[in-house]
């Protein structure tokens, strides 16, 4: 149904695609993933022809629709409430909508059969276009986005950016487009609205393309994960966990063809060196230079990421006792916050604060760093130092000022060595540090403000939503930063996948109060799934938008023997590569040998066996890459 053919595109002095290529068929639902700056949102423009490529084509079907979700409709705004927003997906039912009201009209002061047949006619038309559904279906889906009843007819001006977006993500799925392509839907979020819309997509008949770093979501929506990689475009057939297994596999076998041409490449280079100079060998070596010069090469495959190895100490050892909490009353004039509440945070609690967005979680993260008012008292423990981190830190940092010379103000004590490995592990390294800020991508920003507060060594970490913005690579950083620190910290975050790798303690707000669990993630999840239900059968998707989801289709046991039987053919060409490689150096040693090439009939004999054994050792390693390609079709 759409088709990118060897597409090349460049952006500012640099190709983010050459040659790639992606067939995108009817169901498809694909995860687009790579490093921030890859061109993940770009591609989603040039298949929204908002960008044109450079070279090569795209190809799509006649009248094939399409809606994209990006970052662009936080600024729209509109004095129309949101539900009739959201309604304008339905331009063609309005319009009928609008006409008939109209005939009505006209009907109340002439009678006449032309007028009643154009109004049969219009209902009739209205009527096989749902139109007597479309309002409940857009109120339906604004609630299960996490919008009240009263909240419908409200402005969408309002509204912050985050909640427009909502308004906006409705309005593109009431329109169902044949392919429907969503950038970073999950950003403006909370925890029960992704989990509504992960039923919804997973039901959506449509294609589906959508660019997320959170990978429980992936898991749970996609059934491909397409990598923007070295230029490329490369899809896995499977979710996130897949591509994870299936990714390694394939960058094993990648390197593994890397090195043996590396070793061919010196080789080969060893006999230029050898011959070039000697006149009666010079032909032989400039044949092999045109060789070299003519031979594809392998890519080495990119580093995963760093893994942290530096120290991140803290200030000081803290009390038992980190915090704690006496709320009597918070509210904002007449939305009540909290009620009458206590809890405590003791040293060692890695606590993540979940839930539904408006309940009072940033209000929370605030009122511990003492930002923001309220009825009772926070009780901060002995040598407890705390450090805050949200969103508006991103603008605190001093944009006319480099990467090195920010941290060097922020901590002059520190040696220039230790800010350099620190900015190292947040993925910054030779000339970057030079970088102004004011040129940082938001991601940048975001790690730039993180290396700050590992910087202050505070013994508690107050953090508000620091995954946004960052790749997968970043969330695994900082992932190992907080399993690594020392300190306590409390959190929120809509990320599933980042609270389950470093929260030893869940709670979230209910009744106006503090609830706890201690526990995991997961754990949390399991104890609250017969709620869950509940929710979920409370937020019903409507029952016209929906199809039975197909079974994913499981591997054919031959299919997993014949992935069996080319695994081991392929382990046996390594092997004999490897003794093939062993006869060349030795018949390459002869051939250096002052005796051999001073011998013309001797030489000739030992490049006749020399050459005999590269041919076989071609032959061999063309063999092993057919079975490489074999490999990675087979799944």
């Amino acid at each position: 149904m759409l088709s990118l053919n060897k597409i090349s595109f460049e952006f500012g002095g640099r190709y983010l695609y050459e040659d790639a290529s992606w067939q995108i068929n009817p169901g498809d639902k694909a995860g687009l993933i790579g490093a921030n700056g890859s061109g993940k949102s770009t591609l989603l423009r040039i298949i929204n022809g908002e960008y044109s490529t450079e070279s090569g084509n795209i190809t799509k079907l006649r009248n094939l629709s399409i809606g994209f979700l990006n970052q662009d409709l936080l600024s729209y705004d509109s004095e129309k409430n949101i539900l009739d927003v959201a309604l304008e997906a339905f331009e063609k039912q309005l319009r009928l909508h609008e006409e008939i009201e109209k005939i009505l009209s006209r009907l109340e002061h002439e009678h006449n059969d032309e007028l009643l047949h154009q109004l049969h006619d219009k209902q009739v038309l209205y009527e096989s276009l749902d139109g007597y559904t479309i309002q409940h279906k857009a109120e339906e889906l604004l609630e299960g986005l996490g919008f009240t009843t009263a909240d419908l007819r409200r402005p969408l001006s309002e509204f912050s950016g985050g909640w427009r977006m909502r308004v906006m993500l409705a309005k593109i799925m009431l329109q169902r487009p044949d392919v429907l392509m969503l950038d970073e839907p999950t950003n403006h979020l909370d925890l029960p609205s992704i989990q509504w819309i992960e039923k919804y997509l997973r039901e959506y008949t449509g294609t589906i393309i959508l660019v997320s770093h959170d990978r429980y979501f992936l898991d749970r929506v996609v059934n491909k994960i397409v990598e923007i990689a070295n230029r490329k475009i490369t899809v896995y057939p499977g979710n996130f966990s897949f591509y994870e297994k299936e990714k390694t596999l394939r960058d094993s076998l990648q390197q593994s063809r890397f090195e043996n041409q590396q070793d061919y490449i010196k080789s080969q280079e060893k006999l230029i060196d050898r011959f070039r100079y000697k006149a009666s060998k010079a032909r032989f070596a400039q044949s092999r230079i045109k060789m070299l010069d003519k031979l594809e090469r392998v890519e080495e495959v990119a580093s995963s990421g760093p893994v942290i190895n530096i120290k991140f100490d803290i200030a000081q050892q803290p009390g038992k006792v980190i915090s704690k909490i006496y709320i009597r009353e918070k509210s904002y004039d007449t939305l009540r916050i909290f009620g009458s509440t206590e809890a405590q945070i003791h040293r060692g609690d890695k606590i993540a604060l979940i839930g539904a967005n408006g309940k009072g979680k940033s209000t929370l993260l605030r009122m511990l760093n003492g930002t923001e008012p309220f009825e009772g008292r926070i009780q901060d423990g002995y040598n407890v130092t705390k450090s805050f981190y949200a969103q508006h830190q991103l603008e605190a940092l001093n944009l006319d000022k480099n990467l090195i010379e920010e941290l060097q103000d922020f901590a002059p004590e520190e040696k220039t060595s230790n800010l350099r490995a620190l900015l190292g592990a947040f993925l910054f390294s030779g000339d970057d540090i030079q970088k102004k800020i004011k040129v940082l991508s938001g991601g940048e920003k975001a790690r730039m403000a993180l290396a700050k507060l590992i910087l202050s060594k505070a013994n508690f970490l107050i953090l508000d939503e620091p995954t946004n913005h960052l790749d997968f690579q970043s969330v695994n950083i900082l992932i190992q930063v907080l399993q690594e620190f020392k300190g306590t910290f409390i959190l929120v975050s809509h990320d599933r996948f980042f609270i389950s790798k470093i929260a030893n303690k869940i709670w979230w707000i209910e009744d106006h109060a503090m609830k706890e669990y201690p526990g995991t993630y997961e754990e949390y999840e399991y104890s609250k799934q017969p709620q869950m239900v509940e929710t979920t059968q409370k937020k019903t998707i409507p029952k016209v938008q929906l199809k039975e989801s197909k079974p994913e289709k499981k591997p054919h046991a031959e299919e997993q023997k014949k992935k069996k039987k080319l695994t081991v053919q392929f382990q046996k060409l390594e092997e004999k590569i490897a003794a093939l490689k062993s006869e060349k150096e030795k018949s390459e040693t002869q051939l250096s040998l002052p005796e051999i090439y001073s011998d013309q009939k001797a030489f000739q004999q030992a490049l006749s066996q020399f050459n005999t054994i590269e041919k076989e050792l071609k032959k061999t390693t063309e063999e092993w890459e057919k079975i490489f390609e074999e490999l990675e079709g087979a799944d």
